[in-house]
């Protein structure tokens, strides 16, 4: 799935999105360094998205489906393509999910390195 070498890693899209829907939790993390984590986030269709605010910054990337971000208190039709910044601690999550809706997340701390 990754290629590890002194300093950076690669991935391949299709294999985390396939690994993250077979694993059957919603968040899949495929890389943790101390500065940076990413994962993959899925929501089913008719869904309802429970996460609470977050102590780092995120940026979401909408690889398929449709949905609507609600974020302080406004809200914006998503899909793919669409790209997403979040504040920590910023009140957010997913709603009126049309689609199944699949999602690369990055997030701005990490921790301990994952291999």
């Amino acid at each position: 799935m990754s290629h590890r070498s002194p300093g950076w890693k690669a991935f391949d899209s299709a294999d985390v999105v396939k690994y993250q829907a077979e694993s059957g939790v919603p968040y899949y993390e495929f890389l943790r360094v101390p500065s940076l984590s990413c994962g993959i986030y899925s929501l089913p269709a008719g869904s309802k998205d429970l996460q609470s605010p977050h102590d780092e910054d995120e940026v979401y990337y909408v690889i398929s489906g449709r949905a609507r971000l609600r974020a302080e208190g406004e809200e914006r039709v998503v899909g793919p393509g669409s790209i997403l910044y979040v504040g920590a601690t910023s009140e957010h999550s997913f709603v009126e999910i049309e689609e199944d809706t699949t999602l690369l997340v990055f997030f701005a701390t990490g921790g301990p390195e994952t291999d």
